[in-house]
């Protein structure tokens, strides 16, 4: 996290052994809302940690209803799901055949926005398509946008009405990721 403005306090971790070996969590909180960086775990090409994934989805879901109890919750990271076909450039070639596309992740990525969690670049721009945050390095799929849209700052719906814009800069070169934003 890199702030202009100090956080009231930073908080590593979601507070469950289980999850808390890979660092996978940073929250710092503000006056008036949580900033919570997330990397979401991969299932694996070949979806051996899909079991331990739904789990993680169920606990951090968990983790940020808490916080928000206090105040609203903005969650940024790289969630490792594309949520709607709308998301990945090849939506039906990947459907339950890769991570990051199976249906039990949908599901997580549904729990979230079911208990209140609005995405944020749908809430600004509900159809825009082919518009992606990573690529995978290999077939030159970033320079033919063959992408996944994986990376989300999702807001507490009391929050998305603060929400001024929300943008991929998918220009920006140097991984295999880019940076997403929101502006509020």
């Amino acid at each position: 996290i890199i702030t202009k403005e100090r956080p009231l306090s930073i908080k590593n971790d979601i507070g469950i052994d289980e999850h808390d070996t890979e660092g996978r969590v940073i929250c710092a909180e503000y006056e008036d809302f949580y900033l919570v960086t997330v990397y979401t775990p991969n299932s694996g090409s070949e979806l051996k940690r899909l079991p331990y994934r739904q789990t993680w989805d169920k606990a951090f879901l968990e983790y940020i209803q808490t916080l928000e109890q206090t105040k609203p919750v903005l969650v940024c990271g790289d969630l490792n799901v594309a949520h709607k076909d709308i998301d990945l450039a090849r939506p039906k070639p990947n459907y339950n055949k890769s991570a990051g596309y199976m249906q039990e992740e949908i599901d997580g990525m549904d729990a979230y926005t079911n208990a209140g969690f609005v995405d944020s670049f749908r809430h600004i721009h509900p159809e825009q398509g082919e518009r992606y945050s990573w690529w995978s390095y290999r077939a030159g799929a970033r320079q033919r946008n063959i992408g996944w849209r994986i990376d989300y700052f999702l807001v507490s719906d009391s929050f998305k009405d603060r929400i001024k814009n929300a943008d991929i800069f998918d220009q920006v070169m140097g991984s295999d990721h880019c940076p997403v934003m929101i502006e509020v």
